[in-house]
């Protein structure tokens, strides 16, 4: 199995674990999550269910992030979970409803934001709005950017696959 195009090894436990050194060979990204849970259940002897409410999907990720205010502008912190194309957030990491849930099937672009009096921003552009989000870190800015672009990624690939299915 891979991820990120490296390569991913599962434990007895059902841990999935990406090995960091590099690769030799560019590998296919997976485009279903849920065969890898399918895989680890195969090979720990346990059933995908079982694993389903204990092994979050590879593309998911979840954290505080700052975010401006749409009309007053000011700053707040929020927890938001990424989890297939939807990213959500809430007041704090224990609410239990999201203030909002974004479909990223409607975003165009997410990118670097250098025009903040913040550093570590980033943007998601929407037809109606701009949100923009600023990570305690650049790394974690980085994390946020990246795995948002591959979500973006696959979701363009699936609209090109139905569409070239659709014409033929």
């Amino acid at each position: 199995m891979h991820f990120a195009n490296q390569p991913l090894i599962g434990s007895e436990t059902g841990t999935l674990i990406v090995l960091k050194h590099p690769y030799p060979r560019e590998v296919e990204e997976p485009c279903i999550y849920e065969s890898v849970r399918v895989h680890t259940a195969m090979q720990t002897g346990r059933t995908e269910s079982d694993l389903v409410p204990n092994a979050p999907s590879l593309g998911t990720k979840e954290g505080y992030l700052i975010k401006q205010g749409k009309i007053v502008k000011n700053w707040k912190t929020r927890w938001f979970t990424l989890h297939r194309n939807e990213l959500k957030y809430f007041k704090d990491q224990t609410a239990t409803e999201p203030i909002r849930a974004l479909d990223l099937t409607e975003c165009s672009a997410v990118q670097f934001d250098y025009s903040q009096e913040r550093v570590n921003c980033f943007c998601l552009v929407f037809p109606l709005r701009t949100y923009y989000l600023c990570a305690k870190t650049g790394i974690e800015a980085d994390e946020w950017i990246k795995i948002l672009r591959w979500k973006l990624s696959q979701i363009r690939r699936q609209l090109e696959q139905r569409n070239a299915t659709l014409s033929s």
